[in-house]
């Protein structure tokens, strides 16, 4: 990790050095981008021979004097050419930071006899983790201060924090780089002071009942979960038992507590199928018992309940079916239909002592049907806009009679609610605070729908301010896209994003098939050798919202990120004509050298949602979209395209090697920028340098379109 931290400081060093002097403009002499040499290097595949220029960007690895020497000169140039934009960039960034609350506290959740929560304090970067005994204590315990943990680091996340069962210790884990390899540890919460049990690299972390086990999960050398171990607190973790491996490669491992805390809960699972085991929290040198043995396309999952046991299982359900039978006979033969399949409705459930909370999606909109087990009454509860995202939030307690939920739109902060599922009162808890003169009744949401080739409506959530707004083709458009994993993309709030509605953008959200917005046959009309559609659908959303004058092609701005990525790059191969800038975000460009290196972090798991390259129907398939492949002579827009550089799921290389390729072919002027940052997926890692990423995307739009601030 040092070695990958020398690394980071060169890199900023050299490309803070490389920067144009101050007082450069606009019209001065632009720098020259730099040029990516060329080495060819074929790979042969059913009788097609592949050549890559750049293969040797991937080749190398993150130490190798020319890899480094190479994004040093992107970054440098990309600050050189945005050098006149710094100034934008900082007054965007005050703008956006100045609605945040820097002293917040988030709404306390009841676990046991404490209230835990976390805080934010004004000049810190990361939040502090606390709890208390009472809501009326005037002081507040702090169990984890993020800010003394990163010091030193230009990066820092924690992820799967556990406390013991007795609240004396938390366990969790952290990754100091974004490579999202993660280091276990334990801190003795009254003492103050951390305990040397450790393990690397650590996914999930849970505790058993006896409050001195614990359960971890590692990954092997491609960051794919696929062992469990169990280790008791001082023990030497050399010698820890290993539980249970999952050889096969498309398979991750994890575990997690159930909501009545009586058992552990092993899942292993594919993007198609699932396995579940499980195991008395109270036993931990017990056996975990199979629910039911893995088979191809089956995925459920469990949910315990006194002595019955709820499955929730996709088979010959394709949306998801309710099941039910008991922890003494858990296997399939015994279980019986609680919840029937629907075509057009896909569930999933959460189990309450008195309850079952049914989350349903419809319509691309996600509603929450409480049942009572004791009466059998159902209901919704009742949201008030037509466009809205709600999710479930933090629920710990299985005798709960309240459901804790978030919601938000458009046009609505982040809203935390309490809601009495016998009453059906709903509470207000908390909303996030936009500082400054933010009033939700200027600003207007609507859904549209775009027609795609083959007749499929397409949504498009839509987002601007009535005052600016003018249904002419004169308003910017700012469109995002998704599309993958059957994941869908609510529509939400957005702090940053007030910046584009207050200047006359349209901000819209492209509904494609491949995400799960209308349930999983969404999902299937987007996915393999139908992957296609995500991409005849995003460019069908531009056209209409270009044919219905909500914007014109030269201030049409599109974005996506990672699978997303994907999708950007390949409607610029396709129509390239419909857009005046692009931004890539961690783009998943380079698919076909990915998906035949198995060795990559989850490639193996990724067949079941592209395809196998190896096999001949689906390479030829996937080569025909691939966005690096497809890189052609043409003219394409202004891009910029962002990556990390320890980023595990879509390496530097990739965004990196498309750019090279575009500005290699491309038949203009346009700027071609790539900025590697020193992160991994997600971007920074503080709650406000997170917002100088999002200042720097938009300046570079402002300053295109001609924006002033």
């Amino acid at each position: 990790m040092k070695k990958f931290i020398l690394i980071g400081i060169a890199l900023s060093l050299i490309a803070c050095a490389s920067i144009q002097p101050a007082g450069e403009s606009k019209s001065a002499i632009k720098p020259k981008p730099p040029i990516a040499k060329k080495i060819p290097y074929e790979t042969s595949i059913h009788d097609t021979v592949l050549v890559d220029y750049y293969y040797w960007m991937k080749d190398k690895s993150r130490t190798d004097p020319d890899v480094i020497e190479h994004i040093e000169k992107e970054n440098a140039y990309t600050d050189s050419v945005l050098f006149h934009t710094k100034d934008l960039q900082g007054k965007l960034y005050q703008e956006i930071v100045g609605r945040i609350q820097k002293t917040d506290i988030s709404v306390p959740v009841r676990i046991d006899s404490f209230y835990y929560f976390w805080k934010d304090i004004e000049g810190m970067e990361y939040s502090l983790y606390c709890r208390k005994k009472s809501l009326s204590d005037t002081t507040d315990e702090v169990i984890l201060d993020i800010n003394d943990l990163a010091s030193g680091h230009k990066y820092y996340d924690i992820s799967d924090l556990s406390i013991s069962p007795d609240h004396n210790y938390v366990a969790f884990v952290y990754d100091t780089t974004g490579s999202e390899r993660y280091t276990l540890t334990v801190k003795d919460i009254h003492k103050n002071t951390f305990l040397p049990d450790t393990a690397y690299p650590v996914d999930d972390v849970e505790w058993a009942n006896d409050n001195k086990t614990l359960f971890y999960i590692t990954e092997d050398e491609s960051g794919r979960s696929d062992k469990l171990y169990r280790h008791i607190l001082g023990a030497d973790s050399s010698n820890d038992t290993l539980i249970y491996e999952e050889k096969d490669g498309a398979f991750y491992v994890w575990i997690y507590t159930s909501r009545n805390k009586d058992y552990l809960i092993l899942s292993s699972g594919s993007k198609t199928t699932y396995e579940i085991r499980f195991l008395k929290a109270d036993d931990p040198f017990g056996e975990f018992t199979l629910v039911h043995p893995r088979e191809k396309g089956h995925r459920y999952y469990i949910c315990p309940h006194s002595d019955d046991l709820y499955i929730v299982s996709n088979e010959n359900a394709k949306n998801n079916k309710v099941m039910v039978t008991s922890f003494q006979h858990p296997q399939k033969e015994y279980w019986k239909e609680f919840i029937p399949h629907r075509d057009s409705v896909y569930i999933s459930i959460d189990v309450f002592k008195d309850y079952m909370v049914i989350y349903e999606r419809k319509n691309a909109l996600k509603k929450i049907k409480i049942l009572n087990f004791t009466t059998g009454d159902e209901h919704y509860i009742d949201f008030p806009e037509p466009i809205y995202t709600t999710r479930s939030g933090n629920n710990p307690n299985f005798d709960a009679k309240n459901l804790r939920f978030t919601y938000e739109s458009m046009v609505t902060p982040y809203s935390v609610y309490d809601y009495d599922m016998y009453t059906h009162e709903k509470v207000l808890l908390k909303q996030k605070k936009i500082c400054g003169s933010f009033d939700p009744v200027l600003y207007e949401q609507e859904r549209v729908y775009a027609t795609a080739p083959d007749g499929a409506k397409i949504p498009i959530s839509l987002v601007y301010k009535k005052d600016l707004f003018k249904k002419d083709g004169t308003n910017p458009l700012y469109l995002t896209g998704y599309g993958a994993y059957g994941d869908a993309s609510d529509p939400y709030f957005s702090t940053a994003r007030l910046s584009l509605l207050n200047r006359g953008f349209v901000y819209a959200i492209a509904h494609v098939r491949g995400g799960g917005d209308y349930g999983k046959q969404w999902h299937e009309q987007g996915r393999m050798l139908n992957k296609k559609n995500t991409f005849t659908d995003f460019i069908a959303c531009e056209e209409y919202l270009i044919d219905q004058q909500y914007t014109g092609r030269d201030k049409l701005v599109i974005e996506g990120g990672s699978a997303g990525g994907l999708l950007i790059g390949a409607v610029l191969n396709m129509r390239s004509d419909l857009c005046e800038i692009a931004i890539a975000d961690v783009p998943f460009v380079d698919m076909i050298n990915t998906m035949l290196d198995p060795m990559l972090s989850a490639t193996v798991s990724e067949y079941e949602e592209w395809g196998d390259p190896h096999e001949r129907e689906y390479f030829e398939y996937m080569i025909s979209y691939c966005p690096y492949q497809n890189v052609h002579a043409q003219h394409y827009p202004h891009i910029l395209a962002l990556g990390g550089f320890f980023d595990p799921r879509v390496n530097y290389w990739e965004p990196a090697k498309w750019i090279a390729k575009i500005r290699d072919k491309k038949l203009d002027n346009n700027l071609a920028l790539l900025k590697i940052r020193l992160s991994g997926h997600g971007g920074a890692s503080g709650r406000f340098s997170y917002y100088r990423e999002i200042a720097l995307k938009y300046a570079f739009v402002f300053d295109i379109l001609g924006i002033k601030f």
